[in-house]
């Protein structure tokens, strides 16, 4: 029967001492589960083991605690508790670690314990994080009237911060677009929100109205002028260091989100578009980012990941990076030769914040030292190709590191091995005396056997009784009293002994060994201090290299897949000549057929018909990718290319739909559709995919009539509608702005071969039957519909002429509507029901009703 006993039901005063002090270190951390230190393993008690045991699958136990039944309790050993804490925060737990804060050996009492950090989803500073991927955490603080919103990589330092309005549709987009999976928010936050968030979204939320008060990291917000953003970071901070306990001077001077330097576009287009992951399976793979990913370090690759979401709008910066991408496209030699040499570079911006934070070891030492060992020589190769930014290559703390740090060291700071000889001559003669001892007791196995004459005489050596000499049982009579020999253990095939002269030798070595231990770690200590007052270097160095880095991976991939140097213009026309969509030509067995999309100063819709699977979505998503690309400073795949610079991007394309929310598709449709229109400015890009579909085919149509409309007259941005609602094409006429195209298709006795090249006009003609036939659907139910619709196409239905029209005038039907209404209701204001008799009043009612019934 599994124990279920609860904290609140336990007599404190009958505890055993160590488990009071669980219990009070325990109080302090109610939503966590606490990993409590005794010895080599971390153990779990009453709620926490109950849990644990469930998630982690682990045995639940019971420990004596002073009362007459046991308490649940389970254990993970202490050297293997990363991977359980990453199981654990992955399911939405946070954890305390609780270590001992003394020697056991030494303690008087109880062991001294507290939790030395609380690891959460946001709050991870160890080597399991994913290297590709920033870890942000962030909060909201919600001030009434708006909100601010502040967010941190704690393993790399960036931090950043934006007031949004009150409005939590637009907080709910943010949240998603940034891919934050831990939130702190204010106790005035709006309840539904945070229901929301957990509940539809998956993210661990905590409240709390604490803000930092003190003055350490008075830097990270000291240039901000506004009040508001100082209380968000505040906040933000306040749980930070309530959870790390460490040392967290890495992190960077915050950044204030500047909306119009960056291309703005919302989670839905981010999964529309595939940006950083495919729809379907979530995956990197097949991901634009996925494509372009030929950097050599971790720093470049979420560097690239956070331009792809963040594209820029600064004209100067965006011809700067071309311009590098052409000159390391000509030098391809040196553009090898800094391939390999960023090939050396470990993940700076992690290793600075461990260095900081102190839970690095003598590998991450190694790392810093690689890394810095490779710098002189990118720093030549970026002057041989002009780069205008310089690289410090920190010479005084490479050559540091390489007179101290032992080449291949343990994981563990508390085994020695990981200072070099020759750096230290306390610890070089320590090492001399232990040494020169290890040798005298491996000579003492050959003096003994010489001397007692026993072959199967061995010295050993284990933790509970040190050196020893071990004599099988079948020679255990030739040992005589004059050898000195002491019996220490008797074991079922031999028996070990201990002398004098062994005795002291041990000590010696012993205790050179454990000086030698304490000594390294305080010169690692201070190694490490030393390395800490260059950490903003450390960091700036990152930032330079983040970026050459995945410059040189444009030049790569423009290489290979012939993209070209885009051309940005400041007026409206967007000429991209054989565009293709890059990541489908790149997987795609058959010649991808590129298209040409124009949208001149006089074009501002394309109106897109065509059947389905003809690449109408393709199209659309290509020319948006082919924007994203170029504000990210890469070249594109097109045979030529001429562009604005987009403000913001706005996409309904594909089944995105999210259901998680319980809405249905076609007011999702309209949410988005609402957003565009709201939002967008004449510099936007907007792409439609059939909007409309989700709701009667007359009501899905006007929608789409009246909307293409409203985006022509009043927005004017550039805008891609694709739609099966052919009655939509006759609006060229009408929308002088407004272009008609079409995916072609071809088709010969019945069968349907998609051409997928986009011509001018609209075509007449949908083959929705055409394409279910390729779809495999049953012969007699094709052959059904095609007679069902012939019935349609010949039923003498007149056709309803679309006409744009005023949002504001009455139409003509409407005015005769209105003066239909306006004589009958002349005509019975003119009679007095009280002064008719029944018959009349009836005959009265008639003759109305069959005028009514004429008109």
């Amino acid at each position: 029967m599994v124990n279920t006993m609860k904290r609140s039901s336990v007599d404190r005063e009958k505890l055993s001492p160590m488990m009071k002090d669980y219990m009070i270190l325990k109080d302090n951390y109610e939503d966590c589960i606490v990993f409590y230190r005794l010895g080599d393993f971390y153990e779990m008690f009453f709620e926490d083991a109950i849990t644990a045991s469930r998630e982690l699958e682990l045995t639940l136990t019971g420990k004596s605690a002073g009362l007459e039944e046991k308490v649940p309790m389970c254990g993970i050993p202490h050297h293997a508790y990363s991977n359980y804490i990453d199981s654990l925060i992955e399911k939405g737990y946070k954890v305390a670690i609780a270590e001992q804060l003394e020697d056991p050996k030494t303690a008087k009492g109880i062991v001294k314990r507290d939790v030395i950090q609380v690891v959460t989803r946001g709050t991870r500073l160890d080597n399991n994080l994913d290297s590709k991927n920033n870890n942000y955490i962030a909060n909201i603080y919600d001030f009434g009237y708006c909100k601010g919103i502040s967010y941190t990589d704690v393993s790399t330092g960036e931090f950043y911060i934006e007031l949004l309005e009150q409005d939590n549709d637009q907080i709910i987009r943010e949240i998603m677009k940034r891919g934050f999976r831990e939130l702190i928010v204010n106790d005035a936050i709006d309840r539904e929100l945070i229901n929301t968030l957990r509940v539809t979204y998956g993210i661990l939320i905590s409240i709390t109205k604490d803000l930092y008060e003190e003055d350490d990291y008075k830097y990270i917000y000291e240039n901000i002028e506004d009040i508001r953003l100082i209380t968000t970071i505040k906040h933000l901070l306040s749980y930070i260091i309530d959870a790390k306990k460490g040392d967290l001077h890495h992190l960077k001077e915050c950044e204030i989100i500047k909306r119009n330097s960056t291309l703005i576009f919302d989670n839905n287009t981010k999964r529309n578009l595939e940006l950083v992951e495919t729809i379907r399976t979530r995956d990197r793979q097949y991901s634009l980012l996925w494509l372009l990913d030929k950097n050599k370090t971790a720093m470049g690759s979420r560097y690239l990941k956070n331009q792809i979401e963040n594209p820029l709008t600064n004209k100067k910066e965006l011809e700067r990076r071309y311009d590098f991408i052409e000159k390391i496209s000509t030098e391809f030699i040196i553009r090898d030769d800094l391939r390999l040499a960023l090939d050396e570079v470990y993940d700076l911006e992690r290793l600075a914040g461990r260095i900081s934070y102190g839970n690095l070891n003598a590998r991450d030492m190694l790392q810093l030292k690689r890394s810095l060992n490779a710098l002189p020589k990118i720093n030549n190769l970026l002057k041989q190709l002009n780069y205008d930014k310089e690289i410090d290559i920190l010479e005084e703390v490479a050559s540091l590191l390489e007179k101290t740090i032992n080449e291949d060291p343990p994981l563990s700071l508390k085994e020695g091995s990981i200072i070099k000889d020759g750096y230290n001559s306390e610890l070089d003669e320590l090492r001399s005396i232990s040494s020169g001892s290890k040798d005298f007791i491996l000579n003492i196995e050959k003096v003994e056997k010489e001397r007692t004459g026993i072959k199967t005489l061995k010295v050993g050596f284990n933790k509970i009784f040190g050196y020893y000499i071990e004599i099988s049982k079948g020679q255990k009579h030739l040992v005589k009293d004059e050898y000195g020999y002491e019996r220490r253990q008797t074991l079922a095939n031999c028996e070990r002994y201990i002398t004098k002269e062994l005795k002291e030798k041990e000590n010696i070595i012993l205790g050179a060994e454990e000086k030698i231990i304490n000594l390294e770690y305080k010169l690692f200590m201070d190694i490490r201090e030393i390395v800490k007052r260059y950490i903003s270097k450390i960091q700036e160095i990152s930032k330079i290299i983040s970026e050459v880095d995945m410059l040189q991976s444009f030049s790569i991939v423009s290489d290979e897949n012939k993209f070209v140097r885009p051309k940005l213009t400041k007026d409206k026309d967007l000429e991209l000549v054989e565009c293709r969509h890059p990541v489908v030509e790149k997987v795609m067995k058959d010649k991808y057929v590129s298209n040409d999309i124009i949208m001149n100063k006089d074009t501002n819709i394309l109106l897109i018909t065509g059947p389905n699977m003809a690449g109408k979505s393709t199209y659309m998503r290509q020319c948006a990718i082919t924007v994203i690309m170029a504000q990210i400073g890469c070249f594109v795949p097109c045979k030529s290319a001429k562009m604005p610079i987009f403000d913001k991007i706005f996409t309904r394309i594909g089944a995105s739909d999210d259901l998680v929310s319980g809405e249905s598709t076609f007011m999702i449709e309209m949410k988005e559709a609402n957003y565009a229109i709201s939002e967008a400015t004449e510099n936007s890009l907007i792409l439609f995919d059939e909007l409309g579909r989700g709701t009667a085919t007359y009501d899905g149509m006007s929608l789409a009539q009246a909307i293409l409309e409203y985006i022509h007259d009043n927005i004017k941005a550039k805008t891609m509608f694709s739609t099966h609602y052919h009655e939509l094409t006759s609006l060229e006429k009408d929308l002088k702005n407004l272009k008609n195209v079409h995916v072609s298709a071809q088709e010969e006795a019945g069968n349907l071969t998609f051409l997928h090249k986009v011509k001018s006009g609209a075509v007449d003609k949908s083959y929705g039957i055409n394409v279910a036939s390729l779809a495999k659907l049953p012969k007699e139910l094709i052959k059904r519909s095609e007679e069902i619709l012939n019935i349609y196409e010949n039923k003498s239905i007149k056709k309803e002429v679309f006409t744009q029209t005023s949002l504001f005038e009455d139409t003509i039907e409407e005015v005769i509507e209105i003066e239909q209404e306006n004589e009958i209701e002349s005509k019975v204001k003119d009679i007095n029901p009280l002064e008719m008799t029944p018959i009349e009043a009836l005959s009265f009612l008639y003759e109305l009703k069959k005028e009514i019934d004429k008109k």
